[in-house]
């Protein structure tokens, strides 16, 4: 793969470069970390500046930058043009501003901007804002580009991936890179469906296309890493960590994912912890038709809709007791079962009751993490491997995983430290953790 040349591009030049020479500048600032740090000084050197010309390019810079909010704050007070409408908008899309965003792409129209490319970022702001009507209507006015405009058919499977249509959206991006094989967003996308649906070979067959070009997706190299490692071929994993390191040496993801390869490479199988592991999970599933109970406590139980060992281990004395017909009789019942284990009604809600359940003045503090525990662990924005062992836990909101422990995470197939180092500072940066048994 040939290293990224510096563009002959001056973002603060007398004239403004074309649009294409700007997303040529961003390419290279973004191929590198010391690229980076050499653009942001000079955005730095500039951003001070005064002149309407000069507010533009440095709400441009600061948009490459990812400094967003600067980006929305500078552009606003630069002169109208095509440039200043649309660099607006892409800095709201991003903050979620997403009518905002639709406003200014709709002004960039008034100076000469391309209407095709105006309607298909519409539609990519739609979709971002979740609302998939809009952004098929946006695409239907642009029908007309079927099979003619690989950016309208790239938009299209963004769409119904969103929309969990995952066959047809992977044939637009079939579509998308037949129009134009270089169509990198096209080539990543069609390499991570397959990656989730598990076709590995063909997901390592297009992520090595884009590592073979330039400049190269982060996030390709590093899920192309972890389906090498999956695969058991650790040098091949380690060499595309190596190429994000080599760029980006800083990369925290990458760092811990190249101690995570050598690690997997001397890991050793714990004969003994697996079976104690097991054990443990056949008696917390162990069903309670199985144990001999009374008629009153079984119909009680089955009712409360109590199935397992396991279930029993979420309900406390007190709960049992408050239902209907449920004795002290009953109790003494279920706790004969749980004794001889080890075990005791109620345990698992001690392990998950957090601190502080309280407020200062004695009453009981609402949960305000209610919506964030059902939101879908997608919202954490986890690599694929974090993912893919989630799907395989059947833990689709945020409040299921983080009923799970660190050892159950860990018993995953290949899941190692690096994924659970990844959704630790996940879950931490939400004012959450994963369940503790100390």
């Amino acid at each position: 793969m040939e290293p990224i040349t510096e563009p002959e591009v001056d973002l603060f030049a007398e004239t403004l470069p074309s649009m294409d020479e700007i997303k040529t500048l961003s390419e290279f600032v973004h191929s590198g970390e010391a690229n980076q740090i050499s653009f942001g000084e000079q955005v730095e050197s500039n951003v001070a500046k005064t002149g309407q010309k000069a507010r533009l390019a440095a709400g441009i810079g600061l948009y490459i930058l990812g400094r967003n909010a600067e980006a929305v704050e500078k552009l606003q007070k630069a002169k109208d043009c095509k440039e200043k409408f649309l660099y607006l908008a892409f800095a709201l899309r991003r903050v979620g501003k997403f009518e905002k965003a639709i406003e200014n792409l709709q002004n960039s129209l008034d100076y000469e901007a391309d209407t095709l490319s105006i309607n298909l970022e519409k539609a990519d702001t739609y979709r971002c804002a979740g609302n998939f009507k809009a952004a098929g209507k946006e695409l239907k006015a642009c029908k007309n580009f079927d099979n003619v405009s690989a950016e309208y058919h790239y938009q299209r499977g963004r769409l119904q991936e969103a929309q969990g249509l995952y066959e047809q959206a992977m044939d637009d991006y079939k579509t998308a890179l037949e129009l134009s094989p270089q169509h990198q967003r096209a080539l990543f996308h069609l390499a991570f469906r397959c990656d989730l649906s598990g076709d590995e070979e063909a997901a390592i067959d297009y992520y090595r296309q884009i590592a073979s070009s330039s400049p190269v997706h982060i996030n390709a190299l590093l899920n192309l890493a972890v389906l090498y490692e999956d695969a058991g071929q650790y040098d091949k994993a380690s060499k595309y960590v190596d190429m994000v390191l080599e760029t980006h040496p800083n990369h925290q993801r990458a760092i811990l994912f190249s101690k995570d390869i050598e690690s997997s490479k001397t890991m050793f199988y714990d004969e003994e912890k697996e079976e104690k592991k097991t054990r443990k999970t056949q008696i917390l599933e162990t069903p309670i038709s199985d144990f001999e109970l009374s008629v009153r406590s079984r119909n009680c139980l089955k009712k409360m809709k109590i199935d397992t060992v396991g279930d029993l281990l979420n309900i406390s004395e007190a709960e049992l007791l408050s239902y209907k017909n449920f004795g002290e009789t009953s109790l003494r019942e279920i706790k004969t079962i749980l004794e001889p284990k080890g075990l005791i009604l109620g345990m698992a809600l001690d392990e998950k009751q957090l601190p502080s359940a309280e407020t200062s003045d004695g009453t009981v503090a609402i949960d305000e993490d209610e919506g964030l525990r059902n939101k879908s662990v997608d919202d954490l924005q986890l690599s694929v491997r974090a993912r893919k062992c989630l799907h395989k836990l059947n833990l689709h909101t945020i409040g299921e995983l983080i009923h799970k422990t660190e050892a159950e995470l860990l018993g995953v197939k290949n899941f190692g430290v690096t994924s659970l180092n990844e959704i630790n500072k996940a879950l931490t940066n939400s004012g959450l953790s994963l369940r503790s048994l100390d």
